[in-house]
């Protein structure tokens, strides 16, 4: 599957229009959890996993997964592949990895 083609760094949010800044706000709003930070924090790397193996990973119940994984897919955050029984979320956009940087950045030493 092909990663979403994004705007390029050097785009400032001024220039951007109204529809694709609530897209934005959207996605941030989707990812600001800290159960959703830690699920896109494994997922780095263009790791796929399924909500299973998410669910372990971060020992919480699987319908819990499922709801954030949800959450995540609907505000184009994610995106998922079936193969066979199992469904595979990842990264729909390979440079929400910045995010996830920025993040831990920030909150190193507070």
């Amino acid at each position: 599957m092909e990663m979403e083609k994004v705007a390029p760094l050097n785009v400032k949010i001024k220039d951007l229009d109204p529809a694709a800044l609530e897209r934005a706000a959207s996605m941030l709003k989707a990812i600001a959890h800290p159960m959703r930070i830690a699920i896109i924090s494994h997922l780095e790397d263009g790791k796929k996993l399924t909500v299973t193996e998410i669910h372990n990973l971060l020992n919480i119940e699987q319908s819990t997964t499922s709801h954030h994984l949800g959450i995540l897919k609907d505000k184009g955050v994610l995106t998922s592949l079936r193969e066979g029984k199992n469904t595979y979320y990842f990264l729909k956009h390979d440079s929400l990895r910045n995010i996830i940087d920025c993040v831990s950045k920030c909150s190193v030493g507070q």
